[in-house]
C-alpha cells in the first residue's frame, strides 16, 4: 500500500512512494472514502466532492492512476492509497491514514470498487468467478468493517454503497456480477435498519450500464449491453452520489432506463423472466467451456 502526494508527477517505485506523505495541512469539514477511485464512477465522484470543498480519502489498486488523479485535484484536500478492497488490512491501513488526516471523522464511505466478466456463465474461470465475488461483496464488507469507527464518531455519517440495475433479477452473461450486485443491495437494506441506532445512514446507487473502462473495454460485451446500450456517463452517476450524501433514501436510481426497468418489475412481476430474458440473453454463443 502507498501514500501518493498528489503534487507528485514524476515516476517512483511503489517502495519509495511509500514513504511519501503529503504533509499540507487542511481544515477539514466533510469528508469522503472512495474504493475504486482511480477511474470511472469512482474518479468523477473523487473530482466532484474536492471540486465541493471535501476532503476525499481515495483507495485504488492503481498507483500510476492514482497519480493522475492527485494531478487532477491538486491542493491539499486528498490523501492518495494504493489499498486492495479484498485485503482487509491493507484496506483498514488506508482509512486509518484518512482518520489521521481528518481528526477521527469520516462522513462517507463510498464503497464504489467493482469488476465484472461479461459473457455466458460457464466461459468464464472459476477463478475469475470468485474475484468477482471477493471484489464487490467482500470487498464492500471490508469497506465497512474498517471505516465503522470512523463512521459512527461522525455526526449524520452515511455508507453509500454501488449496487447496479442487475440486482433487480438476476441478469444473464452478468450471472455473478449480477448476484453480487444483489447481494449489496440486500445488504444495504439491512443495515439501513441496523446501523439507524448507530446514527449512520445506509444506501446505495442503482444504475445500468456506465460508460466505464470496465465496461467500454471489456473483451466480451453481454447481449444486454448491446440491446440496451451505454447511454450514462460516469459524471451523472457521481451527480446523485452527491444527492446521497445529503437525502435520506434507501435507493438512488440513476437515469430514465432504471426508473423504467424498476417499475417494470414491479407492476408487472409475472414478466420479469420473459423480458429479462428477450433484453439479456442469446443462446448463439457460450457453449464451450471456460478457458
Amino acid at each position: 500500500m502507498a501514500d501518493i502526494a498528489p503534487c507528485m508527477v514524476q515516476s517512483r517505485s511503489l517502495k519509495t512512494i511509500d514513504n511519501i506523505v503529503h504533509h499540507h495541512e487542511v481544515d477539514v469539514e466533510k469528508s469522503i472514502f472512495i474504493t475504486g477511485a482511480a477511474s470511472g464512477i469512482g474518479k468523477e465522484t473523487a473530482l466532484l466532492f474536492a471540486r465541493k470543498g471535501w476532503f476525499v480519502g481515495a483507495v485504488d489498486v492503481s498507483e500510476a492512476a492514482l497519480k493522475q488523479l492527485g494531478e487532477q485535484i491538486g491542493g491539499g484536500n486528498v490523501l492518495l492509497k494504493v489499498a486492495d478492497v479484498t485485503r482487509p488490512e491493507s484496506l483498514r491501513q488506508a482509512a486509518a491514514a484518512v482518520g489521521q488526516r481528518t481528526g477521527g471523522r469520516l462522513d462517507i464511505l463510498f464503497n464504489n470498487a467493482g469488476t465484472l466478466a461479461m459473457g455466458h456463465h460457464q466461459t468464464i474461470a472459476l477463478e475469475k468467478q470468485r474475484g468477482i465475488v471477493e471484489v464487490n461483496l467482500l470487498g464492500v464488507l471490508n469497506g465497512i468493517a474498517v471505516c465503522l469507527d470512523l463512521l459512527k464518531g461522525t455526526a449524520g455519517a452515511r455508507i453509500i454503497n454501488m449496487s447496479s440495475a442487475s440486482a433487480l433479477y438476476g441478469t444473464p452473461e452478468l450471472a455473478v456480477y449480477s448476484a453480487t450486485k444483489a447481494a449489496v443491495k440486500a445488504l444495504t437494506e439491512a443495515l439501513n435498519i441496523e446501523f439507524e441506532p448507530l446514527g449512520i445512514h445506509v444506501c446505495d446507487i442503482m444504475a445500468p450500464f456506465v460508460r466505464t473502462p470496465m465496461i467500454v473495454q471489456a473483451a466480451v460485451a453481454a447481449t444486454s449491453v448491446k440491446r440496451l446500450g451505454i447511454h450514462l456517463r460516469p459524471q451523472e452517476v457521481a451527480h446523485v452520489v452527491w444527492q446521497a450524501a445529503h437525502g435520506k433514501k434507501l435507493h438512488w436510481e440513476v437515469g430514465f432506463m432504471m426508473r423504467l426497468l424498476r417499475w417494470a418489475v414491479m407492476l408487472f412481476p409475472f414478466a420479469q423472466r420473459p423480458m429479462v430474458k428477450m433484453l439479456g440473453f442469446s443462446s448463439a454463443a457460450g457453449k464451450g467451456g471456460a478457458h
